[in-house]
This record gives structure tokens, sequence and C-alpha cells, in this order.
């Protein structure tokens, strides 16, 4: 059922960011360990002169005297914004460089499970969805064939501020990537990374392309690559086979009640599920699971038939 892909997506996207606040962390790694995302260099240290920070709603890390960056991470969203704070207040002179630094607009990462909320706090990232409207999320409530069950989140053990959150992941970014930029040891460029710099087997860093359309290049002992789903340097570390068995069609519902406030709600559909969450005090989330490997045309009214007649009767 391509439920199991896309709950699978969810859990693997924070399971992979958790992994990599935990690995930068512990600073602990065998030299032999391959990682598709995490590129060693030699410990020779580079750096343009001519590099020039970017600024974030007017925040932005100051210059990096030469030959002081230790980590280049390409793509700031959720993992490499997380990751640039978590290493630069260990300490660590980082290098981010995004390619687009106004706020996104996904629908992508916007439901956080509560282990993502105590890992923020971990992290020192609580704050960023205490300010985005984001909405308490306690638990689901699943629907199939008329019937319904509520599953509420074990939670009794914690601290009652912990909870999921449903939010504007745009938002969510934007206040990671800003509170990341408050370090005086971030700096924060927007850039497209067109290649890594390879020599002799090593990634030495990166090439980039300025907002300008200047050409420069950009050398740390380590480069990680965090540039999400439609990253152009995956394909140079790794050749994966992907299977898209459906896609997911987001739609806004504005000033709607659900039947269990703070919850999630899991429609099982045929053939596909549905899915409901806030994610601002007067905006909620829909997902429709829609099979197959071509999605239903929007401009020739394809997708709203099938919106209207498979989708909207369940």
């Amino acid at each position: 059922m391509e439920y199991h892909y896309w709950m699978a997506g969810i859990l693997g996207s924070w399971f992979g960011f958790l992994f990599l606040c935990s690995f930068f962390m512990t600073g602990k790694k065998k030299s032999g360990d391959e990682s598709m995302e995490v590129v060693r260099g030699e410990e020779e240290v580079k750096s343009q002169k001519s590099f020039k920070c970017s600024a974030v709603d007017g925040i932005c890390g100051d210059d990096q005297a030469e030959g002081s960056t230790e980590v280049i991470i390409v793509g700031a969203g959720v993992a490499g914004a997380a990751l640039a704070y978590t290493l630069a207040k260990d300490g660590r002179r980082v290098r981010v460089i995004e390619r687009d630094l106004t706020e996104p607009d996904r629908i992508v990462g916007e439901l956080l499970q509560p282990g993502g909320y105590l890992k923020l706090q971990e992290l020192d990232l609580a704050d960023c969805v205490s300010t985005i409207d984001a909405q308490r999320v306690l638990g689901y409530a699943l629907y199939k064939d008329g019937k319904h069950a509520q599953l509420s989140y074990p939670l009794e053990k914690f601290h009652s501020d912990v909870a999921g959150r449903g939010f504007h992941n745009g938002r969510f970014i934007q206040r990671m990537r800003e509170k990341a930029a408050t370090l005086p040891n971030v700096t924060l460029e927007q850039g497209t990374v067109t290649s890594l710099i390879e020599e002799k087997g090593t990634i030495k860093g990166v090439q980039y392309k300025t907002k300008d359309g200047q050409e420069l290049k950009a050398y740390a002992p380590l480069t990680v690559v965090c540039d999400g789903c439609f990253s152009n340097l995956r394909r140079s570390l790794c050749k994966p086979k992907v299977d898209n068995p459906s896609h997911f069609v987001g739609l806004v519902l504005e000033d709607c009640n659900l039947p269990f406030p703070n919850h999630g709600h899991v429609i099982l559909a045929d053939p596909s599920p549905i899915l409901f969450y806030p994610i601002s005090s007067n905006e909620v989330r829909c997902l429709v699971d829609v099979p197959g490997q071509k999605l239903p045309s929007v401009a020739s009214g394809e997708m709203a038939h099938y919106l209207k007649s498979v989708v909207a009767p369940q």
C-alpha cells in the first residue's frame, strides 16, 4: 500500500536528521565508513578572499578569515540549518551555501512528532517553533470504512510543553536559518553549488555560482551535502534507483474545524490515504496520496475531477 511509502519517507527524513546531529556532536567516525552526504577532505583548509555572506531577513554571519572554514554545508533546510547551528555552538567555523534564502513554500516537513520536538529542545532550537503560529499536535484520529479510533501520544512522563507541532515548513526553516546566522562563526550565503572539488579521490570543497552569477570555489576539510531531494550533487556520490509509486497533492483549508482538535487525521481511503493536520491557528493542511507515476494534469482539469469524484466522496 502507498501508505507505507509516505510514512517511511516522513520517518526516514527525521531519522536522517537525528543521525546527522548525533554524529557531528560526538565527532566519531571510523576511517573506513562511507556516507552519501558526508564527505571528508584532507586536513588542508583554504578559503576564498572574495567570499561574501548574504543576509536572511537582515541577519548575516561575519565573513570568515582566509583558511578558517572547517565545515562547508550545502543546503540550509532542516538538516543543514540545524547542523550549522549545532556545529557552530561546538566551536566549529561553518560556511553554509544555500541556493535560495527566501522562505520556502513546500508541503513537506510540516508535522513534527514529539520526539522531534525533544530533539529541538536538546539542540537549543525549540524556540524556532514558538513564534511561527505552530499548533500543538497530541495524537492522531484514524478513519476507515465509517469507523474511527483516536490515538494519543504517550506524553504523561514528559513536560507539558512536549507534544507534536504542525506549522508552515517555510516559516520553521527561516527561523532556523536566522538563529544559525546569529552565531559569529556561521556564514550563510546564497549560491548554487554546481560540483564537488575532488583531488586524488578526496573531496576538498565545492564549486558554486553566486546569486550574481559569479563562479567561485570554497575549501574545507569537511563537506556535508544537505541540499534536499532535488540535489544535483547526489548523483556524483551514488546512483540510487528511485521508484515513485505515487504523488502527494497538498491543499490548504482555511477556517476548517477538524473533528479532533490538535490531532492529525488519517483517512485510510481507497485507493490511498488522505491526511489532515493543523499548520496554523486558522489553516489545515490536506495531503492526498495520488497513486501512479504520472500526476493528473491540473491545467486540463484532470486533477480537479479526480479530487471531486474519487477523494471527496470518501
